[in-house]
């Protein structure tokens, strides 16, 4: 494992009045070779958020102004996994992982209302994290927008995403 890269997440993209916090697992090559989160244009990420938000042009805006976007809609973005050992992007070669402590960051968040998972691993690994505050924050696994989990049709991804839009209101 030791020529394995470590892969180092972001910081977080929050503020006071973020409501909802999307959590992936870690960010992939092209996003860590770009510095921006879901980089890859293959990720429906910034297409899916884009229509939850009614931005429907959020994926082809600037990256900054995406960002700026999601907080005016009080959608923040974080990682559930600070670093890691990994081969290329899928979740599936993640080794070594430390973890984030989700609970102590969510706490400073004091207009959170749902911490959101995109997809599996960010799922198992930030539940585990959170065990025990569940009754603090509505808990939500979405399915990932990864272009690897393509056996799901964009509909159903965001037939589901669209569940973040009542804790937005």
């Amino acid at each position: 494992m030791a020529d394995t890269p470590l892969k180092t997440a972001f910081a977080p993209v929050t503020d006071a009045d973020t409501r909802v916090l999307l959590l992936g697992s870690l960010p992939g090559e092209k996003s860590l070779a770009a510095g921006e989160y879901y980089a890859n244009r293959g990720n429906a990420f910034w297409w899916l958020l884009g229509e939850v938000l009614a931005e429907q042009d959020l994926a082809a805006a600037p990256y900054a102004e995406r960002l700026a976007r999601l907080r005016r809609h009080h959608v923040g973005l974080w990682d559930v996994i600070e670093s890691a050992r990994r081969q290329g992007s899928l979740d599936t070669a993640i080794r070594e992982a430390r973890h984030r402590d989700l609970a102590a960051f969510a706490a400073t968040l004091p207009s959170l209302r749902l911490i959101a998972f995109n997809g599996g691993k960010a799922a198992r690994d930030g539940r585990r994290q959170l065990a025990g505050n569940e009754s603090r924050w509505a808990l939500l696994d979405l399915p990932s927008s990864s272009g690897a989990h393509a056996s799901l049709p964009r509909a159903a991804k965001l037939a589901a995403w669209r569940q973040i839009e009542g804790y937005l209101r």
